[in-house]
């Protein structure tokens, strides 16, 4: 067996040992058994880490993902509420406000790309929204939207872990 350290062959004395009996190559399978500690705790964190999320947390990373994905989806189109065409700064922009409705928070036909001005400086231009969103997906979505913004949603844990999968996978296919 070759010594995965010095590359000489040695026999080995112990079942499946790696590294022969020089100094340095004991030195490096000690530093070896130390990097391997180090990934498992590493592992063993990161599974902490995610139990320890609340549902808040979970929400904030799904509307990142999602939000993510629409600038994507519609990337290159203009501004939903200005028709500017190349806004130098883009947005998710919401039809029906997320802290307004939970239950459209995630609705692909609720979100579109607006820029940075009609977003957050005239309160998404909601007038100029409505009448280019028609023009976009049609009077009948609009009206689903518009009827369906006072209800609301609680999300579960395992709902938003698939949100967030959902949209991850669909950026991917981008």
């Amino acid at each position: 067996m070759k010594c995965k350290n010095c590359k000489e062959k040695f026999d080995p004395k112990q079942f499946n040992r790696k590294f022969c009996y020089k100094d340095a190559c004991i030195d490096a399978y000690f530093e070896y058994l130390k990097k391997q500690a180090e990934k498992k705790w590493n592992k063993e964190k990161k599974i902490r880490k995610e139990k320890l999320k609340t549902v808040q947390d979970l929400l904030k990373e799904a509307q990142i993902v999602f939000n993510k994905y629409i600038r994507l989806r519609d990337k290159g189109l203009p501004c939903i509420s200005c028709q500017n065409p190349k806004p130098k700064k883009i947005n998710a922009g919401h039809y029906i406000a997320s802290g307004k409705s939970k239950f459209l928070t995630f609705n692909e036909f609720n979100v579109h790309l607006q820029c940075e001005y009609c977003n957050t400086y005239k309160h998404s231009n909601s007038i100029d929204y409505r009448i280019n969103l028609i023009k976009k997906i049609g009077v009948d979505r609009v009206e689903y939207l518009e009827n369906n913004r006072h209800k609301t949603k609680k999300y579960t844990r395992e709902e938003l872990y698939e949100i967030i999968d959902k949209y991850k996978k669909k950026i991917k296919n981008i």
